[in-house]
């Protein structure tokens, strides 16, 4: 099966040898992404709430540039530096997306990239078009 790298200038780049994501078949892997500014590359706010909307911020760029959106993911990971921001995801998760929920998981860190407090990946279903 062949792999489609998925690219974007509206999420940040990657910071190491990583695609954004790659479309196997039906299926969009979406590489971690922290709370960047896609054109500064650096860090959002010091809010966990700046932090969170952020990172979907970038998820919804990348899924988008392949074609699709946060309605077609149907795994979220979710990687917290503190697990007391839990309540915080879950507030903004009910915005971002309607019922049916995505899977998820929810895992505290020790450390993220550049400092962030969360980072996020996915996997969604996207069909080529």
């Amino acid at each position: 099966m062949s792999r489609e790298i998925i690219q974007t200038e509206n999420a940040p780049a990657a910071i190491g040898p990583y695609s954004q994501a790659v479309r196997t078949g039906d299926t969009l892997y979406l590489s971690g992404q922290i709370p960047l500014h896609p054109e500064t590359m650096e860090l959002v706010g010091g809010s966990i709430e700046e932090q969170i909307r952020q990172v979907f911020a970038n998820l919804a760029a990348v899924l988008e540039a392949a074609g699709a959106g946060t309605a077609d993911i149907a795994k979220l990971n979710i990687f917290l530096t503190d697990l007391t921001h839990f309540p915080v995801v879950n507030e903004i998760m009910s915005e971002v997306f309607a019922e049916p929920y995505p899977a998820r998981a929810a895992i505290g860190v020790a450390a993220l990239p550049k400092g962030a407090q969360v980072e996020m990946d996915a996997i969604a279903w996207c069909p080529r078009g």
